[in-house]
């Protein structure tokens, strides 16, 4: 039987270098269960390759063995929530592939319960956005004593029996409220949905772009973008002005704040 091929993104060569010992050395098996079958069957989990930026696994997917997953790190090059935009690219071009998120950003405890609110919100929007874009699991990089593959394994041997969706975080109570928040706010949307050129359109205006930048930043004509800007507008039920539209999308939770990259100011 074939191994489970595991190859894994971040730009912390310390990282990659220990988790790919261990996940090696250890040689850990997990059950499958066959398609069609009640009985299972051993695989052993392998990470066969380690890359420090998105573009540099695109670029060898290109021509490699496609892994069945791809461990992605969230905070990635100082960006808070980079690695989001390493499972678009990742699931868009090889929906097949299962994507692990992981990320130590919410591992810290709170300070205080005034601060509760903002967790769950923060988390509740990123982790959503994570599975939106495509991600299977979100996990932890802590355990204690420091950090740990165990919750990788985890999340890999949950997936392998056929669980759609994987979690593991200290904080699973904040976890569950965030999601609850998340799921009820969404809710509110009666159905409004936007394509992913809609969603860049809104970020890009909520960022500060001109209509003509956000012309020649999506590839489309002035014209064409006036057309996208209209139908969101009536879609959305607001007059058609960019304030109104981010302000809307904001609200519905079609856009997070933290995917929003403001311009400098000149």
């Amino acid at each position: 039987m074939d191994n489970i091929r595991v190859m894994m993104v971040d730009d912390e060569p310390l990282i990659r270098k220990a988790v790919k010992y261990e996940m090696n050395e250890r040689g850990v098996e997990v059950e499958r269960h066959a398609e069609g079958d009640l009985s299972t069957e051993k695989r052993r989990i392998e990470m066969v390759d380690t890359f420090a930026s998105g573009p540099s696994l695109m670029a060898v997917l290109e021509t490699a063995e496609t892994p069945d997953y791809v461990l992605v790190d969230m905070e990635f090059q100082g960006e808070p929530t980079g690695g989001l935009l390493i499972t678009r690219r990742l699931h868009e071009r090889y929906p097949d592939i299962k994507i692990i998120i992981f990320s130590g950003r919410f591992d810290n405890p709170l300070s205080s319960e005034n601060n509760r609110t903002r967790r769950i919100n923060e988390i509740g929007s990123v982790v959503m956005e994570a599975l939106r874009l495509g991600a299977s699991a979100f996990v932890s990089k802590n355990a204690a004593g420091g950090f740990s593959i165990e919750n990788i394994i985890r999340a890999i041997a949950c997936l392998e029996r056929g669980e759609q969706f994987y979690f593991n975080y200290p904080v699973m109570l904040t976890l569950k409220e965030a999601a609850e928040h998340y799921f009820a706010l969404v809710g509110t949307q009666a159905g409004i949905e936007v394509s992913d050129t809609e969603r860049d359109l809104l970020l890009l205006e909520a960022a500060g772009c001109t209509a003509s930048e956000i012309s020649s930043k999506l590839g489309e004509s002035d014209k064409a973008i006036q057309e996208r800007q209209k139908d969101l507008s009536r879609r959305l039920d607001i007059v058609n002005k960019s304030a109104a539209r981010v302000a809307k999308a904001l609200s519905l939770g079609l856009i997070a704040p933290t995917d929003i990259h403001f311009l400098p100011r000149s």
